[in-house]
């Protein structure tokens, strides 16, 4: 399609239509809560993630108006809209996500909403081992998880009263050790990495004090540092290719977000189905990703009544048209890249393509004529 319709149906692309059914009262998300829902329903029935899970916080870039819009200093982008994530720890595969919209008009601030999200992300889960940062961890959700037979490892705050007095005492500690409290299916490690610092994890997996050779870690925290950046590694993965555009509405931002998160997961399930794919190549997602661009695009081009105005532009829809026509037995694929036929190299970027023979040229190789002399 040309630029100009491919604005006109971004500037005219919607997820609710409010003239056919009442907007639900007090739902922040409805504008785009049918398409959401549908869509998070889809990704827990293609994934069943591994024995490690990690929960943590995103945040979807977005600076216009929106009342749910937060700001998170510690994030590159600052502003924008929060989504409560759970990804598989190996894979980065986004199981379960959730939109934060905020506290309602006029309620209170919520008490203990780390232990809830946890609770409501987590379910449907058995057996599994969630990892999170200090936000979420809490004591009682160590035991509602042990109810749900889940374990968790996570860091947490200092705050808390369940702790011990002398796991919070760092004067005249030694760097690199480490002290253990056990407490029925509980265990609590602190361990100074340097002087005047203290890390305090909580664990119900653990039952042993376990400690490791690298720095004398124990065996709590390295396993905390394989399992907690699951989220870490989906936002790098979704920020480095994007589709996002700039937009001023939230409803269009998330679907952005959507098909980053769409593309990122079907890639962890190809990987799965056919781990030889461009195994030399490092930009195999990119190929990935471009693959699946053309093969979404490929039967509007085939049905296309008219050739664009463009030589190449005219030569890619005839070309897609004749291997369609042709059937998928023909085994045809365009190239991505086309190559000067008459440069000995055949390195040089193609210009154009011959209106007669259909022979692709450089700019060296091609001539220009009009309509009258070519007559």
């Amino acid at each position: 399609m040309s630029v100009k319709r491919f604005h006109h149906i971004t500037r005219a692309l919607r997820f609710d239509d409010k003239l056919s059914r009442p907007r639900r009262r007090g739902d922040k998300l409805a504008p785009i809560r049918n398409v959401w829902d549908m869509w998070v329903h889809r990704l827990q029935m293609l994934f069943c993630p591994d024995r490690d899970v990690s929960v943590d916080e995103q945040l979807v870039p977005f600076k216009g108006r929106c009342g749910f819009r937060q700001y998170m200093p510690k994030k590159p982008a600052k502003y924008g809209l929060k989504i409560w994530a759970l990804c598989d720890a190996k894979t980065s595969y986004a199981w379960k996500l959730q939109v934060y919209t905020g506290k309602a008009a006029g309620a209170q601030a919520e008490i203990n909403q780390g232990m809830r999200v946890v609770l409501e992300m987590t379910d449907g889960l058995k057996g599994h081992t969630v990892t999170c940062d200090n936000f979420f961890t809490s004591f009682p959700l160590a035991d509602a998880l042990l109810k749900r037979k889940m374990a968790l490892v996570g860091t947490i705050r200092k705050n808390k009263p369940e702790l011990p007095p002398v796991l919070l005492q760092t004067k005249g500690r030694e760097v690199h050790s480490s002290i253990f409290a056990f407490k029925n299916n509980h265990t609590l490690v602190s361990y100074v990495p340097r002087r005047g610092k203290n890390v305090l994890l909580l664990s119900t997996k653990h039952r042993a004090p376990s400690i490791t050779n690298d720095k004398r870690k124990p065996k709590i925290i390295t396993d905390y540092n394989q399992c907690k950046g699951g989220v870490d590694n989906l936002d790098e993965a979704v920020g480095t290719y994007s589709c996002r555009r700039r937009t001023g509405r939230w409803p269009l931002a998330l679907f952005h977000h959507l098909l980053d998160v769409s593309l990122y997961n079907g890639w962890v399930l190809w990987n799965e189905i056919d781990p030889s794919w461009h195994r030399a190549k490092t930009h195999r997602r990119r190929l990935y990703i471009e693959e699946v661009g053309e093969m979404l695009v490929q039967p509007w081009v085939a049905k296309r009544g008219y050739l664009p105005r463009a030589p190449l532009a005219a030569d890619l829809v005839r070309s897609a048209q004749t291997a369609a026509a042709a059937g998928p037995s023909s085994g045809t694929q365009t190239k991505s890249r086309r190559e000067c036929q008459f440069c000995s190299d055949k390195r040089r970027r193609v210009v154009t393509a011959c209106c007669q023979c259909g022979r692709v040229s450089c700019r060296d190789h091609s001539l220009s004529i009009c309509r009258i002399c070519s007559a």
